[in-house]
Parts: structure tokens; C-alpha cells; sequence
């Protein structure tokens, strides 16, 4: 039951295809949401805004983000935090690949899968 697997079948998912060009999968629970997503060199998530506090953490590559005025690099081993609510971006460098963490309150797009 605590075992987390991605479904490598889900990998090519449009996460969020209104403000994002990122692929890959979207797991949920009632209260949590995580995602394994990938972009390109050159991709990214336009600035947005959700009620979820976020932390994306970089497993691989290099994100340029924008939190609000402020702008910064997360490299790989590092993470960003974005508050509720809070305008946020984020565009690669150099192909990444990354793990979301939401506390899930208002999701706006579609699971590939559950947590349990």
C-alpha cells in the first residue's frame, strides 16, 4: 500500500496543458498530489498561480524559476517552494526531470493514477 511506482505507460501524460508543456505522471490521494514530470531545454510552466503550496524538487537538469519578483536557479539535488496562491514559472535550462509535491485542495487537471 506505501509502495510508490510510476507507470512508465504515463511518462508522455500533458500534465497541465493550460499554463505547461511538462509530461509525465500525476498520482493522488484525498489530500496529496505527486507528479513526476519532465520538460525539454527550452520548456517550461508559464507564470501561474494555484491554492496548493508546492515544492518542486530537481531531480536532474536545471529550472530557471520566477516566485513572485524574485528569480532563481534549482538545480539538480535542490528544490523550489512556492506558497498558495503565490505567481510562480519555471523553464528549463537543460532537459529535467522533477517530482511535485502538493497538498492537494483544488486540482485542475487529470490523475494518471493513485496514492494509497
Amino acid at each position: 500500500m506505501g509502495l510508490v511506482i510510476f507507470d512508465e505507460r504515463d511518462a508522455d501524460n500533458l500534465v497541465a496543458g493550460q499554463y505547461s508543456e511538462g509530461r509525465g505522471q500525476v498520482l493522488r490521494s484525498e489530500a496529496m498530489e505527486l507528479t513526476k514530470i519532465s520538460f525539454k531545454h527550452g520548456e517550461g510552466a508559464e507564470m501561474h498561480q494555484h491554492p496548493e503550496e508546492q515544492i518542486l524538487y530537481v531531480l536532474e537538469g536545471l529550472f530557471e524559476v520566477t516566485l513572485g519578483d524574485e528569480i532563481y536557479e534549482v538545480h539538480a539535488g535542490q528544490a523550489s517552494f512556492h506558497p498558495s496562491n503565490v505567481p510562480h514559472r519555471a523553464v528549463c535550462q537543460e532537459d529535467a526531470t522533477a517530482l511535485s509535491f502538493k497538498r492537494l485542495v483544488d486540482p485542475n487537471y487529470d490523475k494518471t493514477g493513485g496514492l494509497s
